[in-house]
């Protein structure tokens, strides 16, 4: 390319640039057909189809690969033109993918997943799960504990919007009807508003992990002294039991979504503040995979939470009933976090 240029221009190239461009020609000539069929077999793959590579292809692929890559090693030690060693780049890019890139789809991964890798990433995470858990309870038991000492802390601590005529001094039958029953109409768009608001709560705790914990521990007092404030109300019109059967139906998904997340972030906070032999980077970097894990399975909890919430709760109106979902619910999470095996490592 670079002798054409000269030739057109009527200028006799000097005698340094002509050497290095025939020699780049010469390697390029000498390497191409290898290149060439490398990017074949790839290109195929890519495609996702392989019946066009043959036997001997798909045997070659690995060789080719290793060619290639030794050939642009060599273009870059003797600094062989920019275009060549560009394509080069991006045929080694690619054929490293097929040669030692996962070979996992999305189905695939989800059977990893649910089969074992979500539940080991909450196990490796215990500690903070159990400090989160801790906080919780002892941010219902202020909430309770506040609102019995001085009722007018129920307002401070629930949104009007949110207490609905349920506060303090109300009528119990008024507060029974508030655990009853709706009809299925609308139900969905219902569903999907909780959804919303529950994975709101989920990414803030999570989030606010990584200004080394504390913030979130904040979030989940609050969020929890709140329930408990709701529930010394109920528990004052003798319905405390009513209101616990009703919650459960979704609040032991929800809860334990909410449970998840802060552990989660948490975990990455608390990484980053004590990382022992590790970099505050590399101590990060591996949380944070953990992390990530947890709370990819937290967003299926939510979906699952917000469907109970939507429509099994407004559904099922005896006690008895919702204590049976909700309690259900809590054996599934338990059993599976507790007893699903850990991925193996060649699994695919």
């Amino acid at each position: 390319m670079v002798l054409a240029l000269f030739r057109k221009a009527e200028i006799e190239p000097p005698a340094d640039i002509e050497a290095a461009s025939l020699r780049s020609d010469r390697f390029r000539l000498e390497r191409e057909m290898d290149w060439k069929r490398l990017d074949a077999i790839v290109t195929a793959l890519e495609k996702n189809r392989p019946g066009r590579i043959s036997d001997e292809d798909l045997l070659d692929l690995p060789v080719l690969y290793r060619k290639t890559a030794s050939s642009l090693a060599v273009a870059r030690e003797t600094s062989l033109d920019a275009a060549t060693l560009d394509y080069l780049e991006a045929l080694v890019r690619r054929a490293w993918f097929q040669v030692y890139g996962p070979r996992i789809g999305l189905g695939g991964w989800l059977r990893r997943f649910l089969g074992g890798g979500w539940s080991a990433s909450v196990r490796a995470i215990w500690l903070d799960i159990c400090i989160v858990l801790a906080v919780m309870v002892a941010g219902t038991l202020v909430g309770w504990l506040l609102v019995e000492q001085e009722e007018n802390w129920y307002y401070s601590l629930v949104p009007g919007e949110m207490a609905g005529g349920r506060g303090p001094g109300a009528d119990p039958e008024t507060l029974r009807q508030t655990l009853g029953t709706a009809e299925a109409d609308g139900l969905g768009v219902f569903a999907t508003y909780l959804f919303s608001n529950n994975t709101g709560v989920c990414i803030m705790a999570f989030a606010l992990g990584f200004f080394f914990g504390i913030p979130t521990l904040l979030l989940l007092v609050y969020n929890l002294a709140l329930l408990g404030a709701m529930y010394w109300v109920f528990a004052e019109a003798s319905l405390g039991i009513d209101f616990a059967a009703w919650i459960s139906v979704h609040g032991t998904t929800e809860l334990g979504a909410i449970l998840l997340s802060g552990a989660a972030g948490l975990h990455v906070g608390r990484s980053m503040a004590f990382p022992g032999d590790r970099s505050i980077l590399a101590a990060m970097q591996s949380a944070g995979v953990r992390a990530a894990q947890v709370m990819a399975g937290c967003t299926i909890m939510l979906i699952i939470a917000g469907l109970l919430e939507g429509y099994a709760r407004q559904l099922v109106g005896d006690t008895p009933s919702r204590f049976a979902i909700g309690g259900g619910m809590l054996a599934l999470w338990v059993i599976y976090f507790a007893f699903a095996p850990a991925p193996r490592e060649h699994d695919t």
